[in-house]
């Protein structure tokens, strides 16, 4: 199946990526534009036909970008892109058909792409609110440990933890005292179970604790590198696709 796509979204390296998943996903997709900001997307709709799906992300630099639809009429079905869920709700009144979290997944975009074939088969766009309140269900985050400790066990806080961090296939976290503990979890799991709000997976190697953050300098190349309070030994380099949304993360 062959369709035409426009991708707004004023990251390069994210409209890169997207471009790549697409193609990855279907060879034959043909994709119209990729516009980077509001004004410039107004522009391109008022003077061109409709694409069959829009790839949007939702903070532009120049706002948000359900300002689009207030400005001009759009009848694509779109998928939203965003670093952050707050605004899902939203996004569902202005023909979404997804919501993906950034950085956008190869399995998550095929996902989107199949609604996308169902809605052209059924002639209709469906839209899973089931699917969507997910993302505002209360979530009982992990808040302890329970670990091997001799002949028993002990319980160790998350509070307590600075940040976790892979070493040799063994995760370990790093604590507020300078000791450190064997997790019986990857980073994945981890990732799953931990509050977005206090940790953020800076790379494949650290989640870190918002709390023990001293300092982000900016590093070569777009990226940033993450000093860790009371503890010189570690250095922690935030990717450039990621930087953005680690700044996001410590001023929201």
């Amino acid at each position: 199946m062959s369709y035409t796509v426009v991708i707004i979204e004023d990251e390069k390296p994210n409209a890169d990526r997207l471009k790549r998943l697409l193609y990855e996903i279907n060879p034959e997709v043909h994709i119209l534009a990729v516009l980077e900001s509001i004004s410039e997307s107004v522009n391109w709709f008022q003077c061109n036909k409709t694409p069959d799906l829009i790839m949007l992300d939702i903070q532009l630099s120049d706002g948000l970008s359900f300002e689009i639809f207030e400005k001009v009429t759009i009848q694509s079905p779109v998928v939203f892109t965003t670093a952050y869920d707050e605004y899902a709700i939203k996004a569902f009144k202005y023909n979404g058909i997804d919501y993906l979290l950034k950085p956008v997944e190869l399995d998550d975009l095929r996902g989107a792409i199949g609604k996308l074939e169902y809605c052209c088969e059924a002639q209709e766009q469906p839209v899973s609110l089931a699917g969507l309140m997910d993302f505002f269900k209360p979530k009982d985050y992990r808040s302890r440990f329970l670990l091997s400790f001799k002949d028993g066990y002990k319980t160790l806080l998350v509070n307590d933890v600075l940040y976790f961090y892979v070493d040799l296939k063994i995760t370990r976290a790093r604590l507020l005292d300078g000791t450190e503990e064997i997790i019986p979890l990857t980073l994945e799991e981890l990732e799953q179970q931990l509050d977005p709000k206090v940790f953020f997976r800076a790379n494949r190697q650290f989640i870190v604790g918002i709390n023990s953050i001293q300092h982000i300098h900016n590093y070569f190349n777009g990226k940033l590198k993450v000093s860790i309070k009371n503890d010189t030994s570690v250095e922690i380099i935030v990717s450039r696709e990621k930087a953005n949304q680690l700044k996001h993360w410590m001023d929201f």
